[in-house]
């Protein structure tokens, strides 16, 4: 019988969300570190838009750890976790004497790899 292998970390990553890199990175920054269990806790009762987004992201690298037989998927740790800058939507909005400026919708790409925590 071939031995399974399971792998150190489980990741997953949600791009082009629709929010700005700056906003994700306030509720990114709570999580860093944290017990999978307490992190969804955490997210789960912030305010913020952007801890919706990063609460899915969590429980879609869990659900890919039990998935693959993750023998203990409640201790993993949210052991790398980050936010990239995605694409701009630009659109022009007029401004006064036939003018126009552009507004920048920006997106963003979240990380993350759950995993344990190393020792020492």
């Amino acid at each position: 019988m071939q031995a399974r292998y399971i792998p150190s970390e489980y990741r997953a990553l949600y791009r082009y969300a629709r929010i700005s890199p700056r906003k994700a990175r306030l509720v990114v920054d709570v999580v860093r570190n944290k017990q999978v269990d307490e992190a969804l806790a955490i997210l789960s009762t912030m305010p913020h838009r952007a801890a919706r987004m990063v609460e899915k992201v969590i429980a879609s690298a869990l659900a890919n750890a039990i998935d693959q037989q993750e023998p203990d998927p409640k201790k993993l740790h949210v052991v790398k976790i980050w936010v990239d800058e995605g694409p701009r939507l630009k659109r022009l909005r007029p401004i006064s004497r036939g003018m126009a400026t552009i507004i920048q919708r920006r997106m963003c790409h979240i990380g993350v790899h759950l995993g344990y925590p190393e020792r020492g």
